[in-house]
C-alpha cells in the first residue's frame, strides 16, 4: 500500500509535512473548466480546421465523449479511498509500485512538455503587441512569474486559476454571442463572403478533406483536452471531495459542447473553413477579419491568459506529483519537503527550471508552430499513456475490490466495457499519428522516455533494497 501524509481540514491544524485542503468548490469547478479548455483550442484550432474542415466538430465531440469515461473512472477510484492524493497513488496501489513510478514521472514529464508548449504559445502571443521583444526574454519572464505565483499558497494558485478560467469563459461566450449576431445579420467579411451557417456544408460538405482529413484532426484535438484530468491532482487539497469532485467531472460533457463545439461552429460560419490560416489563432483572426483590431487585442490577451493558465496548472500539478513520488521513495527526498506555506517549493523550482528548455527549443527551431506541433504530439502520446493507466487501474479495482464498487455512490457508467472502448480508441489515435510526417517524428522519439524511466525505476528499486 502507498504511504500517505495525513490531510486536515484547516490551515491551523495542518502539519508542516502535509498538504492542506484549501481549495473550495468554486476553485475546483473553475480548475476543471480551465483544464478542459486548453491552449490547444486557442492555438491549435487553426491547424485542426485547415486539416479536417467542418468535420473537426465531430473530432472534438468523439474525444470529449471518450475522456468523460476516463474522468468517471478516475472519480470513482479517488473517492473509493480518500487517502489517494492523485492517480499515481491508486496506480501504485492497484497495479504495483512500477505503475506509480511510471505514471507519476510520466505525468510530471507531460506537464513539463505541455508547459514548454504553453511558454512557446505565450511568447508568440506576446509578440502580437511587442514584435521587438525577444522570445528568449519573454519565455524567461513567463517562467519566473509562474514560479513566484505558485510559491505563495495553494489558495493563491486556486484564486489565480479561478480568474484565468473566468477570462477564458467570458471570452468564449463573447466570441459565440458576437459570431451569432454576425451570422444573424449576414455580416460581410473582407474576403467577399457573408457570415452564414451554410459555410459548414457548402464548401465541400462536412468532410471536405475526406476521411483522411477527418483522421488528421485527431492529433492536435487530443492535445486540446490535455489537463482535463487536472481535477485528479487536486484531490488531496480539496474541501469536501465527495461532493465537489463528482460535480466537476459530471459537468465536463456540457462544457465540451458549449466551449469547443459552439465556438468552432461560430468560427467556421463567420470565416469559411478554407479561409482559416493554419498557423494563427482563429479566435484572434476572426476579429481581425471583421475589422475590429481592438477586439483582436482583447482576444489576444485572452489566449495569452489561457496559455498562462495552462502553464500555471502544469507547474502546480508537476510539483504535487514530485511530492507524492518523493513520499513513496520514487523521487529525491528534498521534493517531499513543504515550505512554511505548505507548498512543495523544491518541486516547483525544479519544474520551472525544466520549463526553460522551451527557450532552447525556440532557439533551435525558430518556427513557433513547428515547435508547438512537435511538443504537443509528444505530450498527447504521454497523456494517453496516463489515461490508459487510469483505465487499467479501474479494471483491477473492479476485479479485486467489488465490495468498494458496490458501496460507491459515484459509479462509472458501463465501467468495464467503456474502459476497453476508450483504450481501443487511444490505440487508434496512436495509429493515426503515424500518418503525418511531423507527428510521426514525435511518435518515434517518445519510446526514449520509457527507456529512461525503466532505467530510473531499476535504480530506485536497488536504492530501496540497499
Amino acid at each position: 500500500m502507498v504511504d500517505h501524509a495525513k490531510n486536515t481540514d484547516s490551515d491551523n491544524a495542518a502539519s508542516e509535512d502535509s498538504l492542506r485542503r484549501n481549495l473550495s468548490n468554486r476553485h475546483i469547478q473553475l480548475i476543471a473548466i480551465g483544464g478542459a479548455i486548453g491552449t490547444g483550442l486557442f492555438m491549435g484550432s487553426g491547424k485542426t480546421i485547415s486539416l479536417a474542415g467542418p468535420s473537426i466538430i465531430f473530432v472534438y465531440m468523439i474525444i470529449g465523449f471518450m475522456l468523460f469515461f476516463v474522468m468517471r473512472a478516475m472519480g470513482e477510484l479517488l473517492l473509493s479511498n480518500l487517502q489517494y492524493k492523485s492517480f499515481s497513488d491508486f496506480a501504485a496501489d492497484l497495479l504495483g509500485p512500477w505503475a506509480g513510478f511510471f505514471t507519476g514521472w510520466t505525468y510530471w514529464f507531460c506537464w513539463v512538455v505541455t508547459g514548454i508548449a504553453d511558454v512557446v504559445a505565450i511568447t508568440a502571443y506576446a509578440q502580437f503587441w511587442f514584435p521587438e521583444l525577444s522570445q528568449w526574454v519573454a519565455s524567461l519572464l513567463c517562467v519566473l512569474l509562474l514560479l513566484s505565483l505558485n510559491l505563495a499558497t495553494v489558495k493563491m494558485f486556486g484564486e489565480m486559476e479561478f480568474w484565468f478560467a473566468m477570462i477564458k469563459i467570458v471570452a468564449i461566450v463573447g466570441l459565440i454571442v458576437a459570431g451569432l449576431v454576425m451570422i444573424a445579420i449576414h455580416y460581410p467579411s473582407p474576403s467577399g463572403t457573408v457570415a452564414s451557417f451554410s459555410h459548414l456544408w457548402n464548401d465541400g460538405g462536412m468532410f471536405p478533406k475526406g476521411i483522411s482529413g477527418f483522421f488528421a484532426g485527431f492529433q492536435i484535438a487530443v492535445f486540446a483536452f490535455v489537463g482535463i484530468e487536472l481535477v485528479g491532482t487536486t484531490a488531496a487539497e480539496t474541501k469536501n471531495p465527495e461532493k465537489v469532485l463528482p460535480r466537476a467531472i459530471n459537468a465536463i460533457p456540457l462544457r465540451i459542447i458549449m466551449f469547443y463545439v459552439c465556438s468552432l461552429i461560430v468560427i467556421m460560419s463567420v470565416t469559411p473553413w478554407n479561409s482559416v490560416v493554419a498557423d494563427k489563432s482563429p479566435f484572434v483572426e476572426l476579429f481581425v477579419l471583421i475589422g475590429l483590431p481592438a477586439a483582436a487585442s482583447v482576444i489576444n490577451f485572452v489566449v495569452l491568459t489561457s496559455a498562462a493558465s495552462s502553464a500555471n496548472s502544469g507547474v502546480f500539478s508537476t510539483s504535487r506529483m514530485l511530492y507524492g513520488l518523493a513520499q513513496q521513495g520514487d523521487a529525491p527526498q528534498p521534493f517531499a519537503k513543504l515550505s512554511k506555506r505548505a507548498v512543495p517549493a523544491n518541486g516547483l523550482t525544479f519544474s520551472c527550471i525544466c520549463l526553460l528548455s522551451g527557450v532552447v527549443l525556440i532557439y533551435l527551431i525558430p518556427n513557433v508552430v513547428t515547435v508547438f506541433t512537435l511538443v504537443t504530439t509528444v505530450s498527447a502520446i504521454l497523456f494517453m499513456f496516463v489515461w490508459s493507466i487510469i483505465l487499467c487501474s479501474y479494471l483491477v479495482y473492479r476485479k479485486r475490490r467489488p465490495e468498494l464498487h458496490q458501496k460507491s455512490v459515484y459509479k462509472m457508467p458501463a465501467g468495464k466495457l467503456m474502459c476497453w472502448v476508450c483504450m481501443a480508441f487511444f490505440a487508434f489515435v496512436l495509429v493515426l499519428l503515424t500518418l503525418q510526417s511531423d507527428t510521426r517524428q514525435a511518435l518515434m522519439v517518445t519510446p526514449l522516455w520509457f527507456v529512461v524511466l525503466g532505467i530510473g525505476y531499476g535504480l530506485a528499486r536497488n536504492k530501496k533494497r540497499a
